[in-house]
């Protein structure tokens, strides 16, 4: 099991490595500076026990001039070589975590709706931002970092070995404890790591929810049950960390205690050397400055391996979304040109969840410029037809087909340009009413939302708001009603000129006002198109060509108005429901 998780470990860190080649240029800059850096540091101890040793000792008073000037030169030159290697390290690990960024939402948003139906917005929103962050320190204090500790290590030693290597060994006695203490640092440290991201993954994910449906909570009354909700996320969060803070509260003071054992060790050895003139005394002061760059590197090489696991950790997360197989198959090439709205339905069979059929065996055909409408009671499967026709589902058998070509042989970006959709649940983005309309969509000017507008009937209201047009209607449109935000949707749909209007309960959520102003739009903006409208209010679809009545996933009656009426079967005992008194 331990080699399956190492070889998992070196898989996803050898892949995460992969992201460095477009930057070999800079990855190869910072390590050759970090490599100087490793080499120029062991130097000036080495200098100070020749300057020691050479002018001190017999008071040459303008060698030690001459001296103390080379050794200022090196530290500015150690200066700017770690400003260097700092800056550029840094910058390659904010270059190599912006490209996975990109390419991790890019697969989110490639992906089939039933993926977000089953992923906690809160955990993606971790994946994207927080985890990929901390792929970043990887780069800037991980990878580059250790080959030069490591590298200073091997030159301190060989430095300190070629001044008195008994010396040496006898400062060396205490590093076995070190290795020992450092190895089960790592192994703890790993776990904890691993809690920390689980439970910075819940924490968001419970706040995102709830913030978001905060006026639920606060109409039920229930922010004491969900406060006493978040204070136990919080409390598993809090110990999660507290666990790292423990394995770094022992490993510290484990190392600073090793490097005075050390050190007494040096001073016991070395001073009996100095007074024996077995040992210079510039060797005994080089020494202690020495034992410093050892085990601080020894140190610093537990401690940034640790962010490599935590690297690890946060990649194996990442790549867990990009290597999601939730991508809508997009295997077709055809073009939509001069679309007519001709949609057909043969057999059509859908099952959410393995063959639990929402659908079942159901045709049915929209003819150009006709307006469909569909009827019947929740979990009929109403809903879930216009899911298959944008194609944010797939269906399991039977045939759909736009313009006499199937609906998998058609590109989709192609298919969803001729297909508009006003769904009951409006998402309005933090930005202004024409953004909200236009989508980014340069084609769309501001004239056209205008045109649309007085259409709709909605361009009086919103000359009104500050701003007009540019007024900013915030998170999720919440200073705006919910009928003025199903208008702004509905307007949203129009602009696009679509072959094929849907309407997905479109007048559900708003007063009979705002439907009158609706039913006048729908009479202008249906006229040349297919229309599909889903309704639980009978006043939008009379005048419709044909309806559908579905149960169960299946049509059980089917005509327009007068000729459902005239069945009195179950069409009929829906309109006497909402219109007889």
């Amino acid at each position: 099991m331990e080699n399956k998780t190492q070889n998992s470990d070196t898989t996803t860190f050898n892949r995460m490595l992969g992201y460095i080649k477009p930057y070999k240029g800079a990855f190869a800059g910072t390590t050759t500076l970090t490599i100087f850096a490793a080499l120029l540091e062991p130097l000036r101890p080495w200098l100070i026990k020749f300057t020691i040793d050479s002018y001190v000792a017999t008071s040459d008073i303008s060698g030690l001039w001459h001296m103390t000037m080379i050794m200022v030169g090196l530290l500015v030159v150690e200066g700017a070589i770690q400003f260097s290697r700092s800056y550029y390290a840094n910058l390659l690990g904010q270059y190599v975590i912006r490209d996975i960024r990109i390419k991790t939402y890019n697969k989110l948003v490639s992906f089939k709706l039933q993926f977000f139906d089953k992923t906690p917005v809160g955990r993606l929103v971790t994946r994207v931002v927080s985890d990929i962050e901390t792929i970043s320190d990887v780069f800037s204090k991980g990878i580059i970092t250790v080959i030069g500790d490591i590298l200073k290590l091997i030159v301190v030693l060989s430095v300190m070995f070629y001044i008195n290597w008994k010396l040496t060994l006898v400062t060396l006695a205490t590093l076995p404890i070190l290795i020992f203490g450092a190895y089960l640092f790592k192994a703890e440290i790993k776990k904890a790591f691993n809690e920390v991201r689980n439970q910075v993954s819940n924490l968001n994910t419970f706040v995102q929810e709830h913030i978001s449906g905060m006026s639920i909570v606060q109409i039920f009354n229930r922010e004491k049950i969900e406060f006493e909700k978040f204070e136990d996320f919080n409390a598993k969060h809090t110990s999660a960390n507290i666990r790292t803070i423990w394995a770094y509260s022992i490993f510290f003071p484990l190392v600073e205690f090793l490097v005075a054992c050390s050190l007494a060790l040096l001073v016991w050895q070395g001073t009996k050397g100095v007074m024996e003139n077995t040992i210079s005394f510039g060797d005994l002061l080089a020494f202690i400055l020495y034992i410093h760059m050892l085990f601080r590197p020894i140190r610093q090489i537990a401690d940034n391996i640790n962010v490599l696991q935590m690297g690890v950790v946060s990649s194996r997360r990442v790549f867990k979304i990009m290597d999601e197989n939730a991508i809508l198959e997009l295997n077709g090439d055809q073009e939509l040109k001069n679309c007519s709205g001709l949609t057909e339905f043969e057999n059509v069979n859908f099952a959410y969840d393995n063959e639990d059929w929402v659908i079942k065996g159901l045709s049915f055909t929209a003819k150009p410029g006709e307006t469909l409408a569909i009827v019947g009671a929740t979990g009929a499967g109403k809903t879930s037809i216009i899911n298959l026709l944008g194609r944010f589902y797939e269906f399991q058998g039977g045939t759909i087909k736009v313009d006499s070509i199937n609906l998998k042989d058609i590109d989709i970006k192609s298919l969803r340009k001729h297909i508009s959709i006003v769904t009951q649940d409006i998402f309005l983005f933090s930005d202004t009413i024409y953004n909200n309309i236009a989508l980014g969509d340069e084609s769309i000017t501001k004239e056209k939302v205008i045109e649309a507008s007085k259409l709709v009937g909605l361009h009086d209201f919103i000359m009104q708001l500050p701003g007009n047009y540019d007024y900013d209607v915030k998170e999720r449109g919440a200073v705006l009603s919910v009928g003025q935000r199903q208008l702004i949707s509905f307007i949203r749909a129009y602009v696009q000129k679509p072959s094929i209007l849907i309407l997905d309960e479109a007048t559900s959520s708003i007063d009979n006002e705002s439907e009158r102003l609706i039913q006048n739009a729908i009479e202008k903006i249906t006229e040349g198109r297919t229309s599909i409208i889903i309704a639980h209010r009978l006043t939008t679809i009379q005048n419709a060509d044909n309806i559908l009545v579905m149960e169960k996933g299946q049509v059980i009656e089917q005509g327009n108005h007068k000729e459902l009426i005239k069945q009195q079967g179950h069409y009929q005992k829906l309109y006497e429901l909402q219109f007889k008194k």
